[in-house]
């Protein structure tokens, strides 16, 4: 009788698929269109896309994000076998040695990195990786928590840029906002998806606290202090085409919040979750009308 074939230590396929190749695109487009758009020039006055620093920050970002990827992989492998299992890496490309190897690299280059651009920044990093390690160990398996914890990190990928260079940082902080609320809704979306596998392993996450329907009236609540948070941002910054511009997504994030209320199925928050991405796309490019 022959064994069954052992799991590759490493595999590149793997290693793309773990790290969520997409979402580390939109995190480096993001913070691009934010130094380009929102920042403009350096302190000395030359175009911030010749700024050395601000490729270095962005790679650092990556870095870290694809870390916690993959360390989120390693806690939640078991409870992927059940969600999603045609998506697990861990064990059919890559060993769980290597993953954390990877993980533990990763992050020290990547702190390291963000220290070279300034020690404020590598402090950042630093808290941001711990968070990160945090999260998946513990932190998402607590009801709201550990929303809370990625929606923060996603924001601040965003005014980590203002907080380096120190310019238009309440634009800046229009968008963290922004980034904040959507990945904040998109977790607890997330969570509504993954329910059975998480229930299966003890998790105490909003879907499983506090049931389904208190879940969606949760994310309404979310989604007024988002609008208001956005108009008061808005109205303080007071420029007409950010009126017009929100003004118009303002109808998108309506089809989004009539899709949530009429979600009760594994593959409506599935392609909710995708709705998001193209919510959060759409508010980076608005950068660009500005």
């Amino acid at each position: 009788m022959k064994n069954p074939k052992a799991s590759p230590v490493f595999t590149f396929g793997g290693f793309i698929k773990i790290i969520r190749l997409e979402n580390l695109l939109m995190v480096a487009f993001a913070q691009l269109m934010t130094a380009f758009f929102l920042v403009g020039k350096t302190k000395a006055g030359l175009p911030v896309l010749e700024d050395y620093h601000l490729y270095m920050l962005i790679i650092s970002t990556v870095i870290l994000t694809a870390s916690g990827y993959m360390i989120n992989d390693y806690y939640d492998v078991k409870i992927d076998y059940v969600n999603r299992p045609k998506a697990v890496v861990i064990g059919k490309g890559m060993k769980r040695r290597m993953v954390m190897i990877l993980h533990t690299v990763m992050n020290f280059i990547g702190i390291l990195i963000g220290t070279v651009v300034h020690p404020k920044i590598g402090a950042i990093t630093f808290v941001a990786a711990f968070l990160l390690w945090l999260y998946s160990n513990t932190l998402k398996r607590l009801p709201f928590i550990g929303n809370l914890t990625v929606a923060f990190l996603t924001g601040l990928a965003i005014w980590i840029v203002g907080i380096y260079y120190q310019k238009s940082e309440l634009l800046i902080l229009t968008y963290a906002i922004f980034a904040f609320f959507i990945n904040l809704m998109r977790e607890i979306l997330k969570d509504i998806e993954d329910r059975n596998g998480d229930r299966k392993h003890g998790c105490k996450t909003l879907p499983i606290v506090l049931g389904f329907r208190k879940t969606k009236t949760v994310i309404f609540v979310i989604a007024f202090f988002f609008v208001a948070s956005i108009l008061f941002v808005t109205f303080k910054i007071n420029e007409p085409l950010l009126f017009l511009y929100f003004g118009g997504l303002s109808l998108f994030f309506t089809y989004f919040m009539v899709k949530i209320y009429k979600a009760d199925r594994k593959s409506h928050f599935t392609e909710l979750s995708t709705i998001s991405k193209i919510l959060m796309l759409t508010g980076i490019l608005s950068m660009g009308f500005l």
